[in-house]
């Protein structure tokens, strides 16, 4: 644990160091490392997280092409040309890029083979369900099935479930979820999205990354709210706040194993903590983040979202401070 007083630095692989080593190789333009580290991850928590991260860094070259094109039998190979392709279209459509619609295609296409080629892995249908809130009128069949509850919006259920049937309770199934309900919600207040997140969190098992879901909406309401300066403010230490905080960190970081710990769900943890003044708990998550800040959600606290890594550094002096751990 890094607990003296170093300035973080964003890395993708956090913890994971061999993902880090796959990256290095893969930025270079090589797809050896990745094709071996992902023949040795068998767990489906961790395949998604490693190809998540992969797919962001290939996005902009054809080192994934290149590999499928060597090994056109390689099922990983399959998967992770729609991962690619997914990431791809996702930021086309963020961009306004006029190929958007051309590559949502490309992609759709590459996670449907995907999911033929390898029937029981979840990415697949994750990369489906990434896709789907790109659908904004709901053109499509599978992005408009009914809700498994009242309160919920017609959605790409279907997907959810095709996700969760291979791997339950998967973390970026339901993340991708929330973020169709985002697309559906035209103000701050996300009711829609907040529902489902306490519905999930509610219904995972102990140690689950599920258990933080409430978290992450509470944070894009206050972003899409306008968001504040530095200062604590009445949106985190409001007393369903402080019970979110408090509950995600028995639920999961106290119930959980270190390696299975994303850098995106500490950052979070520790944020919502010291937004709640809990800082003696933010401190103790702010140790096992170490070196692997995230910008996000520190920068939704900054004036202009720039100065993210400053908003963390002050966050974390003030809890170690209160915990009478001094850096």
């Amino acid at each position: 644990m890094a607990r003296e007083g170093a300035r973080p630095s964003y890395d993708p692989a956090g913890h994971d160091s061999a993902l880090r080593a796959a990256l290095q190789e893969l930025r270079a333009g090589r797809w050896m490392s990745m094709r071996g580290l992902l023949d040795d991850t068998a767990q489906w928590w961790q395949w998604t997280q490693r190809t998540q991260v992969l797919a962001a860094a290939a996005a902009g070259s054809d080192v994934v092409r290149a590999w499928l094109a060597e090994e056109p039998s390689s099922v990983p190979a399959t998967v992770m040309h729609g991962r690619v392709a997914v990431e791809r279209a996702l930021r086309a459509h963020r961009e306004g890029h006029r190929r958007a619609h051309e590559l949502w295609i490309e992609a759709w296409d590459a996670s449907r083979t995907a999911a033929d080629r390898a029937p029981a892995d979840p990415v697949p249908w994750v990369c489906l369900l990434s896709l789907a809130q790109l659908d904004r009128q709901l053109l499509w069949d599978e992005h408009r099935v009914a809700a498994p509850e009242p309160t919920l919006p017609p959605g790409p259920w279907g997907l959810l479930a095709e996700a969760d049937r291979r791997d339950p309770y998967n973390r970026e199934a339901h993340h991708r979820m929330v973020q169709f309900l985002y697309t559906r919600a035209a103000s701050e207040r996300l009711a829609e999205a907040t529902g489902y997140a306490h519905r999930v969190a509610g219904a995972a098992p102990q140690g689950s990354p599920l258990h933080l879901l409430p978290l992450y909406v509470r944070a894009e309401r206050y972003r899409r709210g306008g968001g504040r300066d530095a200062a604590l403010d009445l949106h985190w230490v409001a007393e369903d706040a402080s019970r979110e905080a408090r509950r995600a960190l028995v639920t999961w970081f106290e119930s959980s194993v270190p390696e299975q710990r994303s850098p995106q769900d500490l950052n979070h943890l520790a944020h919502a903590l010291w937004g709640a003044l809990s800082f003696p708990d933010a401190a103790r998550v702010f140790d096992a983040i170490g070196p692997y800040y995230t910008p996000v959600p520190w920068a939704y606290r900054a004036p202009d979202g720039g100065r993210a890594m400053e908003v963390f550094l002050q966050a974390r002096t003030r809890s170690r401070a209160a915990s009478h751990d001094p850096e």
